[in-house]
């Protein structure tokens, strides 16, 4: 996953320009590092998006295969019963 950067010390100087206390500003930076940290572990990336629409693909094309034998199958059958009922009648 890609490292995404948050500059705590930024934050915490964009705070005490706007008159929050030093202490304060540098705990409220820690927290939301800290918070961002968390929260981004589960974020999904493009590879991880990418892996998963592979997946999707691949089982399209082992459905689409199976849709065509049952087709197949199918028509196999009402053939057969065709010339079965034309055999009869």
């Amino acid at each position: 996953m890609a490292a995404i950067t948050f500059d705590t010390l930024k934050f915490a100087n964009t705070l005490k320009e706007a008159g929050v206390s030093a202490a304060q500003a540098e705990a409220e930076a820690m927290a939301l590092s800290e918070v961002l940290e968390i929260n981004l572990k589960e974020l999904a990336t493009k590879e991880d998006l990418k892996h998963e629409a592979d997946g999707l693909r691949r089982d399209m094309r082992e459905m689409e295969q199976r849709l065509t034998i049952k087709l197949g199958a199918m028509l196999a059958f009402a053939i057969g019963l065709v010339a079965a009922l034309v055999k009869l009648l």
